[in-house]
């Protein structure tokens, strides 16, 4: 039995179907939007946590760049500071060691003075008088000269010598502890000392000078060694160049020297004169030509002496210059009520500075 349908009905019907079919196409739009959103949540929460933990990566390496540089920090603050402690260690060192530095050059002048002979022999006038007898005398001269060192005292910075002219005076003013000055409105403390000089010495020096002998240097080698010998010797033997027949010669390559000795005196005195000499090498080369002699110390002496007039006064300020200073003191030693007496010489060195004072015999005490 079929079925009658209404026409408004099926109308009805089919826009509820058409209407369903396109709620369900919202509902199935908006569960893609949801999934879509949720997606992207889950990406943003994994972002920001990635961000997070980058960040807190970040910091913790702060943390440690900051740790390590507060350690580095204080490293260096510490070296500095051992740096430090090492400068003022070097700084004192050195102070001790020139200090020490001094002391030894002290020490060295002292003993300089005491034992250096100087090989320089000053120039001085020199008085003939005897002839040396010896068997080889044709063939050198002997000449004997005495050296006698002069007595000195290095007189420092604030020191004085006085000499008076009697003895008696100077052992006055040394009996007293300190003498007290005056300089125009002040005064100062003036300690007198003993004066004490270093040994000096006194020897002869015998020199014996070859009449047949001299050296020659400066004779480059140009030729073989042996070739040289035989240049060089004959050139010495040649009258006309101012030699003479050679007895022996001998030569060293390495320094350019030599000793020739010649059968005549009179040759090497002349050659020695002269000072230069013209050697044919193929072409002429001048050598230089010197006196040959031997030297020996004999009688070698020390001995020390005390200057009985002669007072040494310590602890002298510099209160005006060097001069006046000196004029203020001895005019203070001159006075018989301050013990003094006549003041033969004074010398007054400044602060700073230094003097070398030399003595003599006392001819007042050889007189006595």
């Amino acid at each position: 039995m079929s079925q009658l349908v209404n026409p408004d009905e099926e109308s009805r019907m089919s826009d509820a179907a058409a209407e369903l079919k396109k709620y369900k196409h919202l509902i199935e739009s908006a569960d893609n939007d949801k999934s879509r959103l949720l997606l992207e949540k889950i990406e943003a929460e994994t972002e920001k946590k990635r961000a997070e933990a980058e960040l807190q990566s970040f910091m913790d390496s702060e943390d440690k760049v900051s740790d390590q540089f507060n350690r580095d920090l204080l490293e260096v603050q510490e070296e500095r500071k051992s740096l430090d402690r090492v400068h003022q260690d070097l700084k004192k060192e050195l102070y001790d060691l020139q200090k020490k530095l001094q002391l030894k050059r002290d020490e060295s002048d002292s003993l300089r003075r005491r034992f250096k002979i100087e090989a320089r022999i000053p120039v001085k006038a020199v008085k003939f008088a005897r002839v040396q007898e010896r068997d080889e005398a044709e063939d050198q001269v002997e000449s004997v000269f005495t050296v006698t060192q002069t007595p000195s005292f290095l007189l420092k910075g604030g020191q004085a010598l006085i000499t008076f002219e009697e003895e008696k005076v100077a052992e006055q003013i040394l009996r007293l502890a300190k003498c007290s000055v005056a300089c125009d409105k002040a005064k100062m403390e003036v300690k007198p000392y003993a004066l004490t000089l270093d040994p000096s010495v006194k020897f002869e020096v015998h020199i014996q000078v070859s009449k047949k002998s001299v050296r020659f240097c400066n004779a480059p080698p140009t030729l073989p060694e042996e070739r040289m010998r035989d240049r060089l010797e004959l050139s010495f033997s040649r009258a006309s160049r101012g030699g003479g027949e050679v007895e022996k010669l001998e030569y060293h390559k390495d320094t350019g020297s030599g000793r020739v000795t010649f059968i005549s005196t009179g040759v090497a005195e002349s050659l020695v004169h002269r000072g230069k000499f013209c050697v044919d090498t193929g072409s002429d080369v001048v050598v230089d030509v010197l006196p040959l002699y031997e030297y020996q110390l004999r009688k070698f002496q020390t001995y020390s002496g005390a200057p009985r007039r002669t007072v040494l006064l310590g602890g002298i300020q510099a209160l005006m210059d060097e001069e006046d200073l000196q004029d203020h003191l001895e005019i203070h030693f001159q006075k018989p009520s301050n013990y003094g007496g006549e003041v033969e010489n004074i010398k007054y060195v400044p602060d700073g500075e230094r003097l070398t004072a030399f003595f003599s015999e006392d001819s007042k005490e050889k007189e006595a």
